[in-house]
């Protein structure tokens, strides 16, 4: 009888975080302050993040992190998640690939950003502040961040971009029922929204645009902290739980994986697969190829320029070493808004520069056909964004059957699609296209970028 899901015990959930930082050769450039382009220190940090995300952030030589109690008894709640072998996919594609995916959409809010809103949140209310803000693309991280602070009796504020406000309204509701209060971005409360605005009339948002309303509103509120739910190492470092348990699973299975996938955004779930994989290439050389799959529509990795930029829209944040499409990119109005990002973090920048990992693009259509061939064979409908993986993982799949050659894949399934079935219709109707960025769009926009590097 062969083994569907691999499960692990609730014992098994890590006690401590991977910091990849501390065994890279090649440490990311620092991030710098925007007045002084001097490296940023972790004091730097303090009115905008908690101090232990601070500390996180600037940590280089600490590979462990240890996971307090409080956050690791939360996680309980649904980790460990299930690694799954994808028999029906295998099937459908008539592959001689073994497919895996770990199945982070078991959470309570459908995806895997829970692993760091937890963590964030508990680091905030032991500091004694009340309130907290955020920015959210598609909704998953707001209502990650929405079940955290309540959790830990926190005040939370949301700008969510706008297209996504009005394509994913029941997000929004779980946000609320949360006890949230979400504001579509750009919004006329914050001094960067109304400027955005009054350029723009008609724009529909973009993730640089809710953080700077979010940093804004943080750092004009007493006791209050900005989170976020990607690109920082921090941020990063939390959601290493995901491959420290699909290590663990791997072993399960009697298996190592051949090539490791994770969607790619701003880089949360991607590096949760895929650091811990990583961190074997490093130490003992393993042979295992580590893939993000970005838009086409948002092609950063694949062809952005590696550039010191900011986080954010209006000029907010620190200035990040990172391959970017420029601060002021505004993304495509695709239905994996998760994904609707100019840059991709000083981490897995380094990486890519490093050739420690490769980067692909994907087409919209492709991957909602390779949403629909998974839900069909597998029984889940996945979320837009993960659907880059999925329709990366059939690749690697069907170029396996092309050789004739067995491969082992490990992607993330890093949440589920019930709250974007509006996508899946005009998909079904026929509804949806694809989007490119023409090179002359991407020069253009790079140009405008102060050229630090």
């Amino acid at each position: 009888m062969n083994t569907k899901k691999f499960l692990l015990e609730e014992k098994d959930i890590p006690t401590a975080w991977y910091n990849i930082v501390a065994d890279m050769e090649n440490k990311p450039m620092p991030m710098l302050n925007p007045q002084t382009k001097k490296p940023l220190t972790e004091e730097d940090m303090y009115p905008l993040f908690s101090k232990a995300a601070s500390h996180q952030e600037m940590n280089t030589t600490d590979a462990w992190i240890e996971i307090p109690e409080e956050v690791r008894d939360l996680y309980k709640v649904w980790r460990p998640t299930p690694l799954v072998r994808a028999y029906g996919l295998e099937k459908a594609l008539d592959t001689p690939a073994h497919i895996y995916f770990k199945n982070e959409s078991v959470s309570p809010i459908g995806s895997h950003k829970l692993n760091s809103a937890l963590a964030q949140a508990y680091y905030c209310k032991q500091e004694g502040v009340t309130n907290i803000t955020t920015e959210t693309g598609a909704g998953q991280w707001g209502a990650a961040l929405s079940y955290a602070a309540k959790a830990f009796g926190l005040e939370l504020a949301v700008y969510m971009v706008k297209v996504s406000y009005h394509q994913k309204p029941y997000r929004r509701s779980i946000m609320q029922t949360f006890g949230a209060q979400v504001i579509a971005s750009p919004s006329m409360s914050t001094r960067a929204g109304r400027k955005i605005l009054t350029d723009h009339p008609n724009y529909q948002g973009s993730l640089g645009t809710a953080i700077s309303e979010a940093v804004e509103l943080a750092m004009s509120t007493p006791n209050c902290k900005y989170t976020l739910g990607s690109v920082m190492n921090h941020v990063m470092l939390h959601q290493t739980v995901i491959g420290l348990e699909a290590e663990k699973q791997m072993e399960m299975a009697g298996e190592y994986p051949d090539v490791v996938i994770g969607c790619f955004g701003g880089g949360s779930n991607f590096s949760g697969i895929s650091f811990p994989f990583i961190r074997h290439k490093l130490k003992e050389g393993k042979d295992v190829r580590i893939i993000a799959a970005e838009p086409a529509s948002c092609p950063k990795l694949t062809r952005g320029q590696f550039q010191y930029d900011f986080g954010d829209e209006a000029g907010y944040t620190p200035l990040i070493p990172m391959f970017t499409l420029g601060h002021n990119f505004a993304p495509a109005n695709i239905h994996a808004g998760g994904l609707r990002y100019h840059g991709a973090g000083s981490i897995v920048s380094q990486l890519l520069k490093d050739k420690l990992m490769e980067a692909v693009d994907i087409q919209q259509l492709e991957t909602f056909q390779a949403a629909t061939l998974f839900a069909q064979s597998e029984g889940i409908i996945p979320a837009p964004e993960s659907s880059h993986a999925i329709a990366t993982a059939i690749r690697e799949a069907n170029q396996a059957k092309l050789e004739g050659k067995p491969r082992t894949i490990l992607f993330n399934l890093s949440g589920h699609g019930l709250i974007d079935m509006a996508a899946y219709d005009m998909y079904l109707a026929g509804d949806l296209r694809n989007y490119e960025v023409t090179d002359e769009e991407v020069k253009k926009n790079i140009s405008e970028l102060e050229h630090i590097i």
